[in-house]
Formats: C-alpha cells, structure tokens, sequence
C-alpha cells in the first residue's frame, strides 16, 4: 500500500484537523454508493479509509512515523519488540475506528448503528433520479408508467391526477441500498409533460381557443368544444366578438390527491372568417356598413 500522508495529499506535519478534512473530501468523493460499480473509485475510498484509520490513531501514527509499522499498519521485521501488536490484524478497510464512523455520520445523514460486513457503520443508500415522459392528457388524468431501474429491474410508477411539467415523484426506498444494514436511499421521478395541440394549462383551469364563423359569432349557435373528457355542447350567444370567454366549470385539472379544488375550463372564441371572401359577401358588408357606421376603436379609447 502507498504513503498514507500520499493518499490524502498530506505533509508528515498535518494535525489531526487537516488529517480529518483531507478525508472527508475525499471519502464524499470517492463513495461507493455514489459511484456504484466503479471499481477503481471504491479502491482509493478503500485506500483513503485505511490511511485515515493510521493517521487518526496517535500510537499507531507514531509508529509509523518511526518506522515500526508500515503502510499497513504492520510491524516490521528489524522492530522485533513491537511483533506483540501483531494480533491486531493491521488496519484494512474493514478496520476503521470511531473517528470514521463520526465522518460517515456527518457526510451521510447521521446514521449511526451496528456495523455491517464493511465495518463503516449504517450509511443510507443514495438517491436515484429518473425521467419519464407523458402527454399533457395523461399528466392531467393520471396514468401510470413502467421504468428500468438502475439494476435491471422495472419500476411501476403511478403519475397521480393533475401533475404539472417538471413536478417530481418521490418513491421512498427505491433508490440504492444502504451499506452496514442503513436504509436505501430513495428515487425522484421528474414527469416531463409535452404540449397538447390545442389545450394550454394554468395551474388548474384549462384554456383552449375555439374557430367560429362570423355567421356563427353574429347569429349565435351550439357548437361542440373538445374537453379532456370528450366534446360538449356550449352556446355561442348572438353578436359574439372574437376574444370572448366561455366558462365549463369544472371541466378543467381533476382534483389532486392532496385536496385541490377541481378546475374549469375557458373557451376563447376566435372568429375565422372564410378563405375566400366572394363578391357577395363584399358587396352586402360593404352596403351595411355604408349606413351602420361604427368606431370601434374610439370606443377602446385608441382614437
């Protein structure tokens, strides 16, 4: 094994304070848990944890320091009177006292319990952040989505009514698992929700903009106007202007699961006027308008 003073990037003359913050940087760096499957990065963790457990325990830092142990914390062989301290079974990563496990507890939440196989205590498992992508229907109404998990196994997640673009979903206990029997850390899902060609949310209503005709905006008429449940009849009343609003309560985001109230949804009525404006219609606007003259523009105060 290398230099402990090497390993955490140390002068022979740190105190314990430098020795301390050298590996905690490195030990929240180089996690197992964060770094799961990577061989060489849980290799300098292991490295890092045995030459903390030297450098943190004065009589054995003493020793090395002389010359009587080496980087494995063993007596060496011209150091014959220290062959007693041999029985301790040198200082490998399964070897760390307590001041590593105060490091764990502070980096990783506090945990603090029996000591597992790795002998660092229980330290909770990471979070795992996942993206899923659904249309703004199914965000609306709920649905529900498989996920690959990180180790190969699927997830069933449910994406509750109402769930908005970017919310995320927290799934307790799906994220790794915990080392030394700490609890597993946790999943967050992120719903990406795409945009809808005619529907556009505010927070609980819904908005959509309805095509009439100007024979329809004049004279009134039932027309039908597509919900997220499906199209319903909505009266159009005589002498519509194009920007009006029509109100279908209750027909906007259901209700979430923590109490939110049911939204509506607003129709802003557009008028189109034909793609080819024929010569009778020219000649009759052009005849009423001669003798119902109007200002519409003075009336919004823009004349």
């Amino acid at each position: 094994m290398r230099d402990p003073y090497t390993i955490l990037g140390l002068n022979k003359d740190a105190d314990e304070a430098a020795i301390k913050r050298a590996y905690r940087k490195i030990a929240k760096e180089t996690h197992p848990d964060m770094h799961p499957g990577d061989e060489a990065v849980e290799q300098r963790f292991k490295e890092a944890t045995a030459a903390y457990d030297l450098l943190s325990d004065k009589e054995k830092r003493g020793q090395f320091d002389r010359g009587e142990v080496d980087a494995e914390g063993k007596p060496r062989a011209d150091y014959a009177f220290n062959r007693a301290y041999s029985g301790g079974g040198g200082f490998g990563f399964g070897g760390q006292g307590a001041g590593v496990e105060d490091i764990f507890s502070d980096l990783f939440g506090g945990m603090r319990g029996r000591r597992g196989g790795s002998g660092i205590g229980q330290i909770p498992g990471a979070d795992i952040r996942y993206t899923v992508r659904v249309d703004f229907l199914s965000a609306v109404k709920g649905v529900k989505r498989r996920l690959n998990r990180h180790d190969g196994k699927t997830l069933d997640v449910n994406i509750p009514p109402g769930t908005e673009d970017g919310q995320n979903l927290r799934l307790k206990g799906q994220g790794l698992q915990g080392k030394g029997g700490g609890p597993a850390g946790d999943a967050y899902v992120e719903v990406q929700v795409d945009q809808h060609p005619f529907f556009i949310r505010e927070k609980s209503d819904i908005e959509v903009e309805l095509p009439i005709s100007i024979d329809e905006a004049i004279l009134g008429a039932k027309v039908n106007v597509p919900t997220i449940d499906g199209p319903v009849s909505v009266t159009v009343p005589p002498g519509t202007s194009s920007g009006t609003k029509l109100r279908l309560k209750g027909r906007g985001v259901p209700a979430s699961r923590s109490g939110g109230a049911v939204g509506d949804q607003y129709v802003k009525l557009k008028i189109v006027l034909p793609d080819k404006i024929d010569d009778e219609l020219a000649d009759f606007i052009l005849t009423w308008s001669e003798s119902h003259p109007t200002a519409v523009r003075r009336k919004a105060g823009m004349e």
